[in-house]
């Protein structure tokens, strides 16, 4: 079975990866960080502000503001942060519209949901400090802005 992320938590693993590896005096604007990572600003934008609400990312608006990864973000659990990011809820659609005929006996959809959260307790123990340790770190500092498009 070929498990995938949403795109948006791709993107807010990635965000989260980039910011840890920055100082806090280096906090890069969202635009700066979606430059940064290759995706449209609005795409980032969106992800920022739910990475601030789950705590992991905060935003200072004015001069001398940025993002910063909380210490929460830096040190909590992935598996955690991945569930928070893509919710709960079967890996079948067993309910979709029409339902599936077999959903009330069906064996299939609570073994799809145990390897679903067996993906995610894989991850538990790993933080995104973890995940910016080398060669990936020095990787993810290297990145800068793209040049402003003309």
């Amino acid at each position: 079975m070929l498990v995938r992320l949403t795109k948006r938590t791709d993107l807010a693993l990635r965000i989260a990866m980039r910011l840890a590896v920055l100082d806090d005096e280096a906090a890069p604007t969202t635009r700066e960080v979606a430059d940064q990572v290759a995706v449209p600003y609005s795409h980032a934008a969106k992800v920022v502000t739910l990475l601030q609400r789950l705590g992991v990312v905060e935003a200072r608006r004015g001069r001398g503001g940025g993002l910063t990864l909380t210490q929460s973000g830096r040190t909590g659990s992935l598996g955690r942060l991945v569930r928070e990011l893509e919710g709960v809820g079967d890996v079948v659609g067993c309910e979709d519209d029409p339902p599936c005929p077999l959903r009330s006996a069906c064996r299939l959809r609570t073994a799809l949901r145990n390897a679903q959260e067996a993906f995610f307790v894989a991850l538990d123990p790993i933080t995104i400090e973890d995940l910016v340790a080398a060669p990936t770190g020095p990787i993810l500092l290297s990145l800068s802005s793209r040049p402003p498009a003309s």
